[in-house]
Formats: structure tokens, sequence, C-alpha cells
């Protein structure tokens, strides 16, 4: 239950409607510009960028608060070619037996293979986990205690968008990888067992010669729909 001194005024600036808008649309019109690459650069990228962009994910909110995440970043030449040794022995046998024709005729405008180079290329490589459940360890008996976690997939990924656009925002490509299965991201990056892994996030600068699909993103009314007016009335984004 919370007491008094469990709370503190809450910092908030008010922007005038204009500081509003101008940062709407500034924050829509750099989202746009983000695509999801495969082609990465080798090119270096500096530490502090991935550093503020997992901090800015951990202000994400969470079921109860209780930030069910780790974030695991690769480096290491050597483990990155682990990850993708292991990544690609699962996606092929994914493409190869176990993805019906119609998952892949889904995918096939992506032009994408159970190859990851990627995995290698990119500089550095965000592994996220979900914390199925915490543990807490007494100190002086080292007894284990498990405690529930709430929403923890919602809560991990609402903290991976703020990830990618934090580090879309800093000038940098990503790519969302998730191989099925991943059980073999938590013995090669040894993960304890309340941890299970969510995404791997390539994460660089793109080659000079990176190509991406040509898609589209759904329009604003076929996603939206808005009630409005005493009535209760719905009504569409607009044309």
């Amino acid at each position: 239950m919370s007491t008094p001194d469990s709370f503190h005024p809450l910092e908030f600036t008010r922007l005038t409607e204009e500081e509003q808008l101008a940062a709407s649309r500034h924050f829509l019109a750099r989202m746009r510009t983000r695509r999801t690459v495969r082609d990465f650069s080798a090119d270096p990228v500096d530490f502090e960028l991935i550093e503020n962009a997992i901090a800015t994910a951990t202000t994400a909110p969470s079921g109860a608060n209780q930030q069910p995440w780790t974030f695991v970043v690769v480096s290491d030449p050597i483990i990155k070619r682990q990850i993708r040794e292991a990544a690609e022995v699962e996606e092929k046998e994914s493409y190869e037996r176990r993805m019906s024709q119609e998952w892949l005729d889904a995918i096939a405008h992506l032009g994408t293979n159970w190859q990851k180079p990627h995995l290698e290329d990119a500089p550095y490589l965000i592994i996220v986990f979900i914390q199925a459940y915490g543990v807490v360890f007494d100190p002086e008996t080292g007894e284990e205690t498990r405690h529930k976690h709430y929403y923890a997939v919602e809560s991990v990924g609402l903290a991976v968008g703020m990830l990618l656009a934090s580090l879309h925002l800093a000038g940098l490509a990503t790519l969302t990888h998730t191989p099925s299965p991943m059980g073999f991201l938590s013995e090669v990056l040894n993960r304890p067992p309340n941890e299970r892994p969510f995404v791997v996030i390539p994460v660089g600068y793109p080659a000079p010669d990176a190509q991406v699909p040509k898609i589209t993103k759904k329009s604003l009314a076929e996603v939206m729909i808005h009630f409005s007016g005493a009535a209760g009335e719905s009504e569409d984004a607009g044309p």
C-alpha cells in the first residue's frame, strides 16, 4: 500500500500549442525515415550511443514498475559469429521445413533467406531478454526467492519500441531479428533460467550500397478510429 512519502511532485513542462505541434511533426517526420536494414557497414559506432539508447529504453513503463528486461550488448567478433552460426542453423530449418508456404509467400517480397550475415557485419548486437520472473537472493543464506512479473511481454515490447526510436534518432540503422526457436541465445550468452530471449537487434551504419524493399505503411484512415461527440459516434482518420 502506498504511503504519503511514496510520492513526489510530477516534473512536467507544458508546451505551447505551437511547440507541441512542431515537436510532434518533427518526430513523425524523423520516424517515417526509419527502415529495417540488413546490409551493415563495419564502420565503428560510439558506444555511448548504444548506452544512451538502452538507458532510454529503460524509461519505458512496465507492469508494477518491475522493469523485466535485460539488454545484452555484443561487439566481440567471436561471440557474434557463434550467434550467427547458431541462428542460421535454426533459420535454415525454418525456411526449409518449419515455415508453411503461406508464411513463405507472405515474406517473399522482403527478399530474406536463412543466411544472416548482418549478425556479424553490424558493429553491435543488442539481445533483449524478458525476465519471466524476478529472483532475489538472501545474502546470508543464499536462498533464492522468486516473484511473479506482471505484463512482462508487453513491458519489454514497449521498451524495445523506445530503444529502436532512440537508435534511429541517433542516426543509426537497426534490424529486428527473431530466429525461432531462440533458446541458443541463452546458452551462448550464459543467461539465467528466468530470462527468455525476445529479440536480436543488429545496430550500426548502413552499408554504402544498402537497399531496402519497396514497401508502404497503412494509412492513418486504415488504423485509427476516433470516437468523439456526446453521442459517441466514431470517425475514421479521413482520406
